[in-house]
């Protein structure tokens, strides 16, 4: 990686965490720059200084919080052009263990939520980056759809994803992505704690590509399940080969109808203005 990679990851996070919140319905409590209150307690402490409102926050601190607790976790500087800064927005929104297992389970290793050596390795063999990062996205956005903080937040997060799916794209074309959009709501945590299963629509082009990452997420499940007892023979490893081709078909599936949405959703964006963008519903629905 470069070393601005860090530094442009951040500025793009950073606008889409805003400033300060204290949503009620957000389980991340008070928050400012993506920071939580309860972060930054333990960080003050950390450093032998007396804790106060988390308004207070130096840029400074801002930096180094997210490095040492999210960029340095998910060894940013280790993985690839795009998928450094997706993992990155992910570990910030849902935390860093959940972030590495949407990659894991895209790259088909073990989802420990650790990035090793194995995972590196993976990413390393993998053909397509830019395939990889709808992979990944898919995935975030079947879970987010699955919280009971989605009525809620659903349209902030949804923009927030066209965002990173755009962004993350084209770094790993070596291209360049549109300027991030601010919005809040799109900054609220999403955590698993939160796991429902509420029936939401996904609109833009984050929703478009999800084609099957409900069932991609049931597989992964299933799989990380039974691996602990695959390699002793008889049905076990007859359905865990199973569940592998699946989930390969079902990713496949995704990311080719998520490509063709993409195309469709920006040649339609291209005719309308910049709030009837906003406004564009999902073209393509996928239930819960």
């Amino acid at each position: 990686m470069t070393a601005s990679s860090f530094d442009e990851a951040l500025k793009r996070v950073l606008v889409h965490e805003g400033g300060y919140a204290n949503n009620p319905a957000d389980p991340g409590g008070a928050t400012m720059k993506g920071i939580t209150q309860r972060v930054y307690d333990g960080w003050r402490r950390r450093k032998g200084a007396p804790v106060r409102s988390v308004r207070r926050i130096g840029d400074d601190e801002v930096t180094a919080i997210y490095r040492a607790q999210y960029w340095d976790v998910i060894r940013g500087d280790e993985l690839p052009p795009g998928v450094d800064y997706v993992v990155f927005d992910g570990a910030v929104n849902s935390g860093p263990a959940q972030s590495v297992k949407w990659l894991q389970r895209a790259l088909g290793v073990g989802a420990d939520g650790i990035v090793g050596t194995v995972t590196l390795a993976a990413l390393t063999r993998y053909p397509d980056h830019d395939a990889l990062v709808a992979d990944i996205i898919a995935r975030r956005l079947a879970m987010l759809r699955g919280l009971k903080t989605w009525r809620t937040f659903g349209t902030g997060w949804t923009r927030r994803l066209d965002d990173v799916l755009a962004h993350g794209q084209a770094a790993a074309r070596g291209s360049v992505a549109p300027a991030p959009v601010a919005g809040d709501a799109g900054a609220a945590r999403a955590s698993l704690a939160d796991l429902a299963t509420p029936a939401a629509p996904i609109g833009g082009s984050a929703g478009a590509i999800v084609g099957g990452g409900g069932a991609a997420v049931a597989i992964d499940q299933a799989k990380d399940a039974l691996h602990p007892l695959v390699g002793a023979g008889g049905w076990i490893d007859t359905v865990f080969a199973g569940l592998v081709v699946a989930g390969v078909a079902v990713a496949v599936g995704g990311v080719v109808y998520g490509i063709w949405a993409s195309r469709r959703n920006r040649k339609v964006a291209a005719l309308v203005s910049g709030e009837a963008r906003a406004d564009l519903g999902a073209l393509g629905t996928v239930p819960a």
